[in-house]
Parts: C-alpha cells; structure tokens; sequence
C-alpha cells in the first residue's frame, strides 16, 4: 500500500526485475517477495486478505524463502498492532507493535535516523552503524525474542528499527527513501535472493 512505485523502481536500479502481486496466482515463479507499505495496519491486513494474499504470504514469510517486509510491511510480520486492536498479523514474528510513548516528543517519528547493527547478517554487509536511513512512523514492533533483533535506532527510547532471522529481513525504514544506504540493502537483498534461486532453476 502506498509506495509500490518507489520500491519498484529502487530494485529495479540494483538489478530486480520487479513485477506487482495482486493474486496468489501471480506468486507462481518468484525469487523473493518484497511486502511494503504504508498506512494503516487494519486497513493493509483487510485489502491483503481480500486479494486472497494473506495466507501465502504468511506461508512464504514463514518458509525460509527470500523475503523483505518494509515498514508497514516490517510491522504486518508481528501477530498485531496497538493501531488496529483486534486485527491479526501475519504471526510470523512472536510481539507486536506500540505507538511511540509520549515522552518521546514529536510523533511520527518523520526523517533520517541512524541505526546501529546489533547481528550482521548478509544483508548488511555493506552498511555500518551510525548509517543514516529515512524513517516515517508512529508505531514500532516489539518483538518478543530480542534474537530476531538485527538493527536498533533511538527516537526518545531505543527500538527494534530491522529483523532478521535466515532469508527473512525486515526494516522499520523506508530503503527507497534512504539512498545510498537503501539502496546497498536493497541490491544485498537481490544478490541473497539470486544465489537462493540459482541452484533450482539450474538444475537437470
């Protein structure tokens, strides 16, 4: 929701050949699965079960394959969302996500932040801490396995800003919006998905 167009053209500059689900037919033959968006958790979660993607996409997350989850995206992993009470998330993730407190000051929390990489993984071996990235958010997951815990960033208090467990990757910023830096998670996150699809198509 949202910001399809940007991301699309974000991986198609790091070499992607990006094509739009709108059905679960159309996840036949994929590399990888990018889950964007921004807006309202209820509001994504009801148009994804309509389209009848919910389930696959929950299934794919789950399985091991190549799969990043931006923002809103990041945020549907989790099992809810303090925004939309009463409306499941994928499930994913064990936590869920809560607005920013109070004390924070100015919410959202709008505009370039630092992140600091607490596990290095292959999809960020080429960015460092203290790296500036674009952030535009109320909410932040708060997953129950500090594990799952890849990248943090403070705004007012400390926050689980990317996840990271096998082939699944999840930021709480905006790659497409983040430049250089974006743009090295963005091409990493192509490069993963390619070695894991090789040896399959390759094969007799």
């Amino acid at each position: 929701m949202g910001n399809l167009r940007s991301v699309e053209k974000a991986l198609a500059f790091v070499g992607a050949v990006p094509r739009r689900v709108t059905k679960p037919e159309d996840l036949t033959d994929l590399a990888a699965i990018v889950l964007p968006g921004v807006g309202a958790f209820g509001d994504c979660a009801a148009q994804l079960a309509q389209t009848g993607l919910w389930d696959p996409l929950r299934e794919w997350a789950a399985s091991g394959k190549p799969f990043l989850g931006i923002c809103l995206g990041y945020q549907l992993l989790f099992e809810g969302s303090a925004e939309s009470p009463g409306v499941a998330g994928l499930g994913v993730i064990p936590g869920k996500s809560v607005r920013f407190p109070e004390e924070v000051g100015k919410v959202p929390h709008i505009g370039w932040n630092t992140i600091r990489i607490l596990r290095q993984s292959e999809f960020t071996r080429e960015i460092r801490s203290g790296d500036f990235v674009y952030f535009v958010h109320s909410y932040v997951p708060v997953p129950e396995d500090p594990e799952w815990i890849a990248l943090e960033t403070e705004y007012g208090v400390r926050f689980a800003s990317g996840v990271c467990r096998g082939a699944l990757f999840a930021v709480q910023f905006h790659p497409e919006k983040s430049q250089r830096v974006g743009l090295q998670l963005l091409r990493a996150f192509v490069e993963v998905a390619a070695c894991r699809e090789r040896p399959t198509r390759s094969a007799p």
